[in-house]
C-alpha cells in the first residue's frame, strides 16, 4: 500500500494525455484547471493501479474516477473491437448514480459512439432494462442491489470480461444496507480487475470494503478540514424557537437578505411539506425531495433546482436519523413513522447541487457528521457559501457539539452569531403566525397525497391498467376534497409599514416610484388642481364607478339632443 501526499503544483487536463475528445468535452463544461485529487488521480487510475480517493465533498472524486474510466474505453477500443461492458460503477443511491450517469454523458459528448454508459438504477421492472444491457454497453453504473437482480436474472454477465470496478460514496454503501448485496456481487466478478473507491471518510466500513476489493491500492489522501475553509464558507447561527424560525425564515427571504440558490434543510419529509405549504402562502416558490416518490421524480426535482427553475429546494436529512450510532438522538417523529421509505435514496451526501449560495439548516443536524454534509452542498469549488442554522433551546448542545469539531482545538469561535434583532421583524411575525399555524397535519397529510396522486396519473405503468378499469381513475380523479392551505394573495407583497427601517434602503423599497403632486410639472392650471387636492385630501378621493356614470349620462343628453 503507497500513500502519497498531494503538494505539488497542478497540471491541466491537456498536460494528463488524455485524448482530445475528452479535452474538448472537458472544456465545453467549462472546467479551466483540474482540482487537486483529480490532478494526482486520474494518471495513476489511466496506468492501472487500484486508488482508494479520500476527499472532501466538492473536491471533485466524480470526474476524478470518470475522466481516466473513459481514457480506458477509448484506449481499449483501439485494440479490440468486440463489444463488451468493461467498467462498473456502484454508489448507494440512485440519485448519486443518475448524477455519475449526468457526468459522464457530459464527459462523452464528443466521442458519444464509441463509448456507451447506462444507469440502471430506476427501480422498473428488469424486462424493461434487458435489451438495454443486450448490447452490452460499456460502462454500467447501477446500486449494489439493483446490478446483483440483473446477475442473478441472467441479463447482466462480467465475470470474464470486466476490467474496472468504482465505488463512489464508498462510505455509505453498508451503512445504507448495501453489505450483503456487495458482498455477494463481488462473487460474479472476475479474480482480477482495477478497482477504484471513492470516499469522503476513512471510516471503519471504507477500511473493511477496501480489503475486500483493492490490491496494494494507492491512497490518495488530501490533507485538508473536512469541510471549506473559513475564507470560503461562512457560518451563522441563530438562537430561535419553533414560532421564531417561521418569522425569520419569512423575512429573510422576503427583504432579500438571503440571495442566491438556497438549500433548506428539516429532518422529516413531514417537516418538508409543512415548510414548502407556509412559503407558498407568501409567493415564495420552492420544490422538495421527497424519498417516497420515485427516483426519476427526485432526480427531477434536483436538475430543476439546478436548471434555475426553482431557486430555494426543501430537503429531508433523513440518513441521520437512520445510522445505528444515533439511536440515542433519534427524534420521536421518526420512530413513531411507519411510511416505506426508498432506501437507495439520499440528499444530504453525493447529490451535485450546483451553485449552491446558502445552507440553511432550519432544523438542526442530529450529529456532527450530518451538519459537515449538509454544509459540503455549498462553497464547492472555488464559489463562496454560508450556512445559517436556527438552534432552539433543545438543540443548543448539538451546536456546541459542531463547534468544538469545527474548532479542533482551537480558541476562536467558528460559528458566528447571526446580527439580527426579532422585535425589528414584528410586523412579519403576526403574518407569519398565522400562516404557520394554517399549515396543519391534514394539510401536510393532502398535500403529499395530492403529490402521489400525480404521479400515479403521469405513470406509463398504470397507464394501460387504467384504460382498462375507468371505474378507478375515476374514484381517484372524484376522490374527496383536499384540505389544501388557502393562498392569500395580498401575503405575497410586503407592505412598506412592516419593513424595519433600517432596512428599507437594502431592500430597495425607498427606490419605488411615486406619483406625487411635487414631482407633477405640466401647466399651471394643473398645478393649481393638485394643490387642491392636497389641501383637501377627500377630493382626490372620486372613484371609478362614479366617473362611469357621470360620463355616461353626458353621452345619454347628447343622444337626445341630436334626436331633438
Amino acid at each position: 500500500m503507497v500513500e502519497e501526499d498531494i503538494t505539488d503544483q497542478l497540471k491541466n487536463f491537456h498536460e494528463m494525455e488524455l485524448d482530445d475528445r475528452i479535452v474538448k468535452a472537458v472544456a465545453k463544461l467549462g472546467w479551466v484547471q483540474p482540482t487537486l485529487i483529480q490532478e494526482k488521480s486520474i494518471p495513476l487510475i489511466i496506468e492501472g493501479k487500484d486508488v482508494l480517493l479520500r476527499a472532501r465533498t466538492g473536491s471533485g472524486k466524480t470526474a476524478a474516477f470518470a475522466i481516466p474510466a473513459i481514457q480506458k474505453i477509448l484506449n481499449i477500443k483501439q485494440t479490440k473491437y468486440y463489444q463488451e461492458t468493461r467498467i462498473l460503477i456502484l454508489a448507494p443511491s440512485k440519485e448519486l448514480c443518475n448524477q455519475i450517469f449526468n457526468v459522464i454523458k457530459d464527459l462523452t459528448d464528443k466521442c458519444s459512439r464509441d463509448v456507451h454508459c447506462i444507469d440502471i438504477s430506476p427501480k422498473v421492472d428488469l424486462n424493461v432494462q434487458k435489451p438495454l444491457l443486450v448490447e452490452r454497453p460499456d460502462i454500467i453504473v447501477g446500486t449494489p442491489a439493483r446490478v446483483l437482480q440483473h446477475i442473478k436474472a441472467g441479463n447482466l454477465n462480467v465475470s470474464k470480461t470486466l476490467e474496472m470496478l468504482i465505488i463512489d460514496e464508498a462510505d455509505l454503501v453498508f451503512s445504507f444496507g448495501y453489505e450483503s448485496e456487495l458482498k455477494e456481487l463481488l462473487k460474479h466478478l472476475p479474480k482480477i480487475y482495477q478497482a477504484v473507491l471513492a470516499s469522503a471518510t476513512l471510516s471503519a466500513d471504507v477500511k473493511s470494503l477496501k480489503s475486500l476489493v483493492l490490491n496494494n491500492p494507492v491512497i490518495l489522501k488530501l490533507e485538508e478540514p473536512d469541510i471549506a475553509p473559513s475564507s470560503q464558507l461562512t457560518h451563522y447561527h441563530l438562537a430561535a424557537e419553533e414560532m421564531d424560525k417561521a418569522s425569520i425564515l419569512y423575512a429573510l427571504l422576503k427583504l432579500h437578505l438571503i440571495r442566491g440558490k438556497t438549500i433548506i434543510f428539516v429532518n422529516t419529509v413531514d417537516r418538508c411539506y409543512k415548510l414548502k405549504l407556509y412559503l407558498e402562502q407568501f409567493g415564495i416558490p420552492t420544490c422538495v425531495l421527497n424519498s417516497e416518490l420515485p427516483a426519476t421524480i427526485r432526480c427531477h426535482s434536483v436538475n430543476q433546482f439546478n436548471q434555475g427553475i426553482y431557486d430555494i429546494i426543501i430537503a429531508s436529512d433523513e440518513k441521520s436519523l437512520e445510522q445505528p450510532g444515533d439511536r440515542k438522538v433519534k427524534s420521536s417523529e421518526s420512530q413513531k413513522s411507519k411510511r416505506r421509505k426508498d432506501k437507495e435514496s439520499g440528499v444530504s451526501r453525493g447529490i451535485d447541487f450546483q451553485f449552491v449560495s446558502n445552507i440553511i439548516n432550519f432544523d438542526f443536524p442530529l450529529d456532527v457528521e450530518s451538519y459537515i454534509h449538509r454544509a459540503g452542498r455549498t462553497a464547492r469549488g472555488n464559489n463562496q457559501g454560508s450556512v445559517l442554522s436556527f438552534v432552539s433551546i433543545k438543540e443548543q448542545p448539538m451546536l456546541n457539539d459542531v463547534e468544538n469539531h469545527l474548532r479542533n482545538g482551537s480558541d476562536t469561535s467558528v460559528i458566528k452569531t447571526y446580527q439580527f434583532k426579532l422585535e425589528e421583524i414584528e410586523g412579519f411575525r403576526y403574518r407569519a403566525k398565522d400562516a404557520w399555524r394554517a399549515v396543519t397535519r391534514i394539510a401536510v397529510r393532502e398535500a403529499r397525497l395530492k403529490e402521489i396522486k400525480q404521479e400515479i396519473f403521469n405513470c406509463q405503468k398504470l397507464k394501460s391498467y387504467f384504460e382498462d378499469n375507468p371505474n378507478d381513475l375515476k374514484v381517484l380523479r372524484h376522490d374527496k376534497a383536499l384540505h389544501t392551505v388557502r393562498v392569500q394573495q395580498h401575503l405575497s407583497d410586503v407592505p412598506e409599514y412592516i419593513v424595519p427601517p433600517s432596512l428599507k434602503n437594502l431592500t430597495g423599497l425607498n427606490k419605488r416610484k411615486r406619483k406625487h403632486w411635487e414631482n407633477f410639472r405640466p401647466t399651471e392650471n394643473s398645478a393649481l388642481k393638485y394643490q387642491k387636492k392636497k389641501n383637501n385630501p377627500l377630493v382626490a378621493m372620486e372613484f371609478e364607478g362614479f366617473k362611469k356614470d357621470r360620463n355616461k349620462d353626458k353621452k345619454i343628453k347628447n343622444k337626445k339632443g341630436k334626436v331633438k
